[in-house]
This record gives structure tokens, C-alpha cells and sequence, in this order.
């Protein structure tokens, strides 16, 4: 499975970017679909997942601003992400996994596939 993810970008605090993953070469409907982010001198931090079956999972820190969501259609997973803060400025990586449980969904261990990653940068 190949993850592509895009999207990133420049934006002012309090604004938005709609962030995009598109995989090829497997079942995407089968797959728990998670971002990740990564800010520069610390530890990758959990997003966003959404499993096969349509259920979400949020950071405490996005939660109420960020909406993970899929379109299996165009083996495609989106992370809208509003009202962004400086602490948003990241790496954000796609992941995907077939194995995710409810204990796991938060665990990038857990994922078996990653994208190469895009920037998004808030600025005060």
C-alpha cells in the first residue's frame, strides 16, 4: 500500500487547511485510516483515526477542531482541520493499518503503512 498525502501549507492562525491521503495498492475500505503529526524536536503525537467502519477517534488536543473522514470510493481519507493554533505546526503523516483496535487506534505502532508526510505551518 502506497499512502500520498497532501494538502499542507501556510496558514494564519485561526484558519483552516483540508488535508488529503489517497492510497493505491490494496483494499482501501478494509483499512483503519490514521494521521499522525510530528512537530520538529518532538515525539510523533496522534491525530485523527477513522476505522473501516466509519468510527472516529481524536487527540485531546483537535478535538472539536479537526474531522478526519474517508471517501472509500476514492480510497481517500481527509483531515479538516479548523481554528488552528501555532502548536499545529507539523509534519502531519497518513497511516494506515488493518490490524487497529480500540486499544491501538492511538498507537502509530499499530499502523502498517505510512505516507511521506506534509508540512502545515500556523503562524502568529
Amino acid at each position: 500500500v502506497q499512502l500520498q498525502a497532501s494538502g499542507g501549507g501556510l496558514v494564519q492562525v485561526g484558519g483552516f487547511l483540508r488535508l488529503s491521503c489517497t492510497a493505491s495498492g490494496g483494499t482501501f475500505s478494509r483499512y483503519t485510516m490514521g494521521w499522525f503529526r510530528q512537530a520538529a524536536g518532538k515525539e510523533r503525537e496522534f491525530v485523527a483515526t477513522i476505522r473501516y467502519n466509519s468510527a472516529t477517534y481524536y487527540g485531546d488536543s483537535v478535538k472539536g477542531r479537526f474531522t478526519i473522514s474517508r471517501d472509500n470510493a476514492k480510497n481517500t481519507v481527509y483531515l479538516q482541520m479548523n481554528s488552528l493554533k501555532p502548536e499545529d505546526t507539523a509534519v502531519y503523516f497518513c497511516a494506515a493499518g488493518q490490524r487497529i483496535t480500540l486499544s491501538t487506534v492511538r498507537a502509530g505502532s499499530a499502523y502498517d503503512y505510512w505516507g511521506q508526510g506534509t508540512q502545515v505551518t500556523v503562524s502568529s
